[in-house]
């Protein structure tokens, strides 16, 4: 039963780190899922209160600098709040429409087309923004993994 417990729990931390490039897999989920599985196959005594607030700091973190991250590159760039949408729009469906590359052209042409849409200020500020978008999602990304990592390393501290 210990090995079965182990494999969910790493399981769960592997989905995790997917998911900091696959959007749609909510990757600070899995993170949970893979501390639940080893109070419940283990013991939840490892993991005291001051476990779960600093997890629950990084995960206030993991969002509000995902957030931060794809707006900010979309701003950065000149783009417009319809860019920001456009983006976030882009990055959801991207990989289903365009499997694998969906993931990085999807972000960028949900940014591109919304500016066109909304702002027509032209095609030239509109890749611009979309040029944003693709770099505030490769940052994100980063920033996930480094605070993912984090949270991992905590996880093994505690226990």
């Amino acid at each position: 039963m210990e090995i079965i417990g182990w494999i969910l729990i790493i399981a769960s931390f592997i989905i995790a780190f997917v998911g900091t490039f696959y959007p749609i897999i909510p990757s600070v989920v899995f993170m949970l899922l893979g501390y639940m599985v080893y109070g419940l196959f283990f013991s939840f005594a490892q993991l005291n209160w001051l476990f779960w607030i600093i997890q629950v700091l990084f995960v206030v973190l993991l969002f509000s600098a995902d957030m931060a991250a794809n707006a900010f590159g979309v701003k950065k760039f000149g783009g417009t709040k319809a860019g920001v949408w456009g983006s976030t729009i882009g990055l959801i469906f991207g990989p289903f429409v365009i499997p694998v590359a969906g993931i990085l052209i999807g972000p960028f042409l949900g940014a591109v087309i919304a500016e066109l849409i909304v702002t027509r200020e032209g095609i030239k500020q509109a890749i611009n923004s979309g040029i944003g978008s693709l770099i505030g999602f490769l940052t994100s990304s980063v920033v996930k993994v480094i605070v993912l990592t984090v949270m991992l390393i905590v996880f093994i501290l505690f226990i």
